[in-house]
């Protein structure tokens, strides 16, 4: 046994119980699928797809992938999951490749908008292998559905994605899917922030108007960390061998043996997301975030608050982050529209409310938890980011040692401690 290994985790045992978790991105998943995920799975090599592996001894693996992909299909609504690939980029490029050539003009939301790296950022595959056009939010921070229509007819896309990041909104896919029929493309929503929220029935459903999804399990699904590629009615009929270019994309384009420690957990979670329980838990979410944002003076239609620092002075996000870390509040940094400064040393900050729903947090430990927000930030007064871009790292370095040191931010570390370790952890002993 590696002593030092376990250590560490127990250490980190004790950062998450006695912490509030509030990165949107983020979730606890219960003890049953940590034991999935710990299993003697992980041992096997599974090279292939269900009944067409490359190695033997996969009878019971492939029952086990089968059991998920039927799970994920009566869940969502769809007519075929694929659950192999590794995480969310890997499940996004994979769905990229499956329709569309090297070169190829590909639609997403931008980065600065609130859209994914995948999308179309820059440095990302989505970009070094095709031709990225991005469209953006207004002055709303809405999605600019008039811009987005004129970029298609002008570009025409082979694909469009419609997914987010980092945005408080919920998304209207009839809009997306009028503008695809324009210009002819592949229609692809990328669900992981909200792919919970949709199974729970707080957030519309993109299957009756996409042709791929895309999700991540580790988000509001509260599964492991891992993804899926489902295919809708509408994607079949565009093309009938589109369940084969994914698995070919899959394997052999990206990825070698699956997980599967990590199919199984996602099946497990799939489980759990289809008891009523977890529709209680989605409406929470939804309902937390909205009150949280109501109290920090902005909106959240999902699960995810996105906060303007600049009321607060120049290039803030860092410093927020650094002392809300401090208090025992774990949030990140983030990039706002129309982003002042730039997407390193962004404006603001992203926060949101799966974890903590998780442990049974409601609207009157949101109003609780708001008020320590605003308490911190008060704390960042007077650190705006130097605008000599030479300067700003030994800044930040400074920083973050003066919040560590803060008094007010200490009394505030020690008050969150007494009041998170009241709420259990899922999965945490």
């Amino acid at each position: 046994m590696s002593s030092k290994v376990f250590k560490l985790i127990d250490k980190e045992k004790v950062r998450q119980v006695t912490g509030l978790e509030m990165i949107p991105s983020e979730n606890y998943v219960s003890e049953d699928v940590l034991k999935a995920l710990g299993s003697i799975l992980t041992n096997k090599y599974s090279e292939g797809f269900p009944h067409a592996r490359y190695y033997g001894g996969n009878e019971v693996i492939d029952e086990i992938e089968i059991y998920a992909q039927d799970l994920a299909n009566k869940l969502f609504g769809t007519k075929f999951a694929c659950v192999q690939p590794y995480s969310g980029s890997p499940a996004n490029f994979a769905a990229t490749m499956a329709v569309c050539n090297p070169g190829d003009v590909v639609m997403g939301l931008a980065l600065s908008s609130g859209g994914h790296l995948t999308h179309g950022a820059n440095l990302s595959f989505s970009s070094i292998f095709y031709k990225a056009v991005n469209y953006t939010v207004g002055k709303d921070w809405q999605i600019n559905f008039a811009e987005l229509e004129a970029l298609a007819k002008k570009h025409k896309p082979k694909m469009i994605w419609v997914g987010t990041t980092a945005y408080p909104f919920k998304l209207d896919y009839s809009k997306f899917r009028k503008i695809a029929d324009l210009v002819g493309a592949w229609l692809v929503a990328d669900i992981s922030h909200i792919s919970g929220l949709i199974v729970g029935g707080v957030h519309p459903s993109p299957v009756k108007y996409v042709d791929l999804i895309t999700t991540t399990t580790h988000k509001t699904l509260r599964g492991p960390r891992g993804a899926m590629i489902l295919v809708t009615e509408r994607g079949y009929k565009k093309d009938p061998e589109i369940k084969g270019k994914i698995e070919k994309a899959i394997i052999p384009g990206l990825q070698g043996g699956p997980h599967n420690h990590q199919t199984a957990a996602i099946a497990v979670a799939l489980e759990e997301a289809s008891k009523p329980v977890f529709k209680k838990y989605a409406e929470q979410v939804a309902k937390n975030a909205a009150v949280l944002a109501k109290e920090l003076g902005t909106v959240s239609e999902n699960h995810l608050i996105l906060l303007s620092l600049n009321d607060y002075g120049f290039g803030m996000g860092y410093q927020a982050q650094a002392a809300l870390e401090a208090a025992g509040i774990t949030v990140n940094k983030n990039t706002i529209p129309g982003e002042p400064v730039s997407p390193f040393y962004p404006s603001g900050i992203r926060l949101g409310t799966p974890a903590l729903t998780s442990r049974g947090m409601k609207e009157k430990e949101m109003i609780k938890i708001a008020g320590w927000i605003k308490e911190a930030l008060e704390e960042i007064r007077g650190y705006d980011l130097p605008k000599e871009q030479e300067a700003r790292k030994e800044f930040i370095k400074k920083v973050k040692a003066k919040m560590k040191e803060n008094p007010k931010l200490k009394k505030i570390r020690k008050e969150i401690s007494k009041f998170a370790s009241k709420y259990p952890v899922p999965g945490i002993k």
